[in-house]
């Protein structure tokens, strides 16, 4: 049997945490005087909370220093705690938990790779951080996505190659990571958007141990 591990991105892929981070983000570009809307923070998907700001300061037409810059990134993820602290396992996106106890049954290795600095945090409020082998997030990281260092430490830590795991991701720019990593990439999504990943899937409420095996062995 081939060795196989699997890296899940978190926001979009696990739970669905973008409705949190849009209202913080808005509540943000709100206090600056101006307004910031669903289809901008699309963009922000897969992108770093620093990256994330200056996008919004860009649309407002905001110049900002670097010391106030921090303290907001500091202020937008004190709302967006406040927000997620009453998370539960009801917010797992469809199908996950059991997949991911079928892949712990199978003695499957699986990472976390996601570039929020809150995902341990998320994990462990929903109930499934005992899943994971390894959680790399914004914190240990230097590159963000697309750059492949998030899926790369995933894979180190797992005692795996790149082309070993399959990534599993929402974002154009996580999906662009994985490639660029060298690894198998499943989207999770739509196919418009994710059309560089090997396979796109809708969601996983029909995924199995077995159906992601046989994927894997295609991707070969």
């Amino acid at each position: 049997m081939s060795k196989m591990g699997c890296i899940f991105d978190l926001d979009g892929v696990i739970v669905d945490t973008a409705k949190y981070h849009f209202k913080a983000w808005k509540r943000l570009a709100n206090e600056l005087g101006f307004d910031f809307d669903e289809s901008q923070n699309e963009q922000l998907k897969g992108v770093s909370r620093y990256d994330s700001l200056n996008l919004i300061l860009g649309w407002g037409g905001i110049e900002m220093s670097e010391e106030d810059k921090q303290k907001w990134m500091v202020t937008k993820n004190d709302w967006y705690l406040e927000l997620i602290t009453d998370m539960n396992d009801s917010e797992i996106l469809d199908g996950v938990a059991p997949l991911l106890a079928e892949l712990q049954f199978h003695k499957i290795p699986i990472a976390l790779g996601s570039a929020s600095k809150n995902s341990q945090r998320i994990l462990n409020a929903v109930g499934i951080s005992h899943f994971f082998q390894s959680v790399i997030d914004g914190n240990k990281v230097k590159k963000g996505k697309p750059d492949p260092e998030t899926f790369l430490l995933g894979a180190e830590a797992l005692g795996l190659s790149p082309n070993d795991c399959i990534v599993f991701e929402d974002a154009p720019k996580g999906v662009k990571a994985g490639k660029a990593g060298g690894f198998k990439v499943i989207g999770v999504g739509k196919s418009e958007s994710l059309y560089e990943a090997d396979y796109v899937i809708p969601g996983f409420s029909k995924v199995s141990y077995s159906t992601l095996f046989e994927l894997f062995n295609r991707m070969n």
